[in-house]
């Protein structure tokens, strides 16, 4: 396993959009002695077990377990699927969320075609310590698969951008320029590093992310590219709402963009009804989908908003099939699909 002394960019790599052929999608199995799921670890199993299902149905799925035992517990959730489908990798983790965690996938055309990015992690600013595990899976998983591996010096976490793999990347200043991330980089240095270590030429800036995100405002609970130059971006209907006016200004912000010299396709999806649990408001969104080789996965919530999200979504992608599922209990982990996966790119 190399360390190259170039940038990726320099290199010719670039980070694929999400709905790019996947070779896997790489999972960390929760720990029932972590901390995302409080008394209710059990509960979360049956979210996580359609999401393995729906996705050994499109492609490979590589879990990482940190011993024997994680494993034997994760194949018992799983039991009955095509374990031919998924591949358990001793690769212990903190926390469940291989989103952040993971690494970043680039690919080139020429050889080696795939390498991956290892930023720095600190489990979203230091709140939830340890983390020391979370931090080295990027190169852990390089190692499996006998992968170049960049190193970029800075923390940033999957979940805090996306790209629609032709050169622009979304992303947020509450979260890739707050101090608790990254406090000696200025904003022209962050993009630096993102244009040298991602392959991207364009770095589009919204404000904030909703109310009960911890993560400080990742962008996969806000817009999302759904094509080259198509957004889908969450909107709050109720004046009300705590959300209503940071949305409208991410809204009036992706209006004025443009990708080259084309303003961007905004497609708006509904947030589900304000979700409160143990006085906590949970970042449910239905922009945390994750998009497979066949199928999109949907985070539902037993709320009306469900079916026009779905509707939505399915138009976006007529090629795949949309899936809703439940998320009422995985919501208290403050994370969805999104959040749970990373794609490893087909080469």
């Amino acid at each position: 396993m190399e360390k190259p002394s170039q940038t990726p960019a320099a290199l010719g790599y670039r980070m694929p959009a999400e709905w790019e052929p996947h070779a896997a999608t790489w999972l960390s199995w929760p720990r029932r002695e972590g901390i995302s799921f409080p008394d209710s670890f059990d509960c979360v199993l049956p979210a996580l077990r359609a999401m393995v299902e729906a996705l050994t149905k499109s492609e490979q799925v590589c879990i990482n377990v940190c011993n024997g035992a994680h494993e034997a517990e994760a194949r018992a959730t799983l039991r009955g699927l095509p374990m031919e489908r998924i591949a358990f990798h001793r690769i212990p983790t903190n926390e469940p969320w291989c989103r952040d965690h993971g690494p970043i996938f680039l690919t080139r055309n020429a050889d080696p075609k795939l390498a991956v990015v290892d930023w720095d992690y600190n489990a979203w600013g230091h709140k939830y310590p340890p983390f020391n595990l979370d931090e080295v899976v990027p190169t852990q998983i390089a190692k499996v698969l006998d992968l170049p591996v960049f190193d970029p010096h800075m923390i940033l976490e999957g979940g805090s951008i996306d790209v629609n793999g032709a050169g622009a990347l979304l992303t947020t200043e509450s979260c890739l320029l707050n101090p608790n991330r990254n406090p000696q980089l200025s904003r022209e240095q962050v993009e630096q590093r993102l244009h040298n270590y991602l392959g991207v030429r364009e770095i589009l800036w919204l404000r904030a992310g909703i109310a009960g995100d911890d993560t400080d405002g990742h962008i996969d609970d806000l817009a999302r590219f759904v094509s080259e130059h198509a957004v889908a971006a969450v909107v709050e209907e109720d004046r009300d709402d705590e959300n209503y006016e940071p949305l409208q200004e991410n809204l009036a912000r992706l209006r004025q963009m443009k990708i080259g010299r084309d303003k961007i396709d905004i497609v708006t999806l509904p947030l589900p009804k304000k979700i409160v649990r143990e006085n906590l408001r949970l970042p449910a969104s239905y922009a945390n989908f994750y998009i497979s080789n066949s199928s999109v996965l949907v985070p539902t919530f037993d709320d009306p908003n469900d079916a026009t999200a779905l509707s939505i979504l399915q138009t976006l992608f007529p090629d795949r099939r949309v899936m809703g599922i439940d998320c009422r209990e995985l919501i208290w982990g403050l994370g969805a699909f999104h959040c749970l996966t990373q794609q490893q790119p087909a080469v």
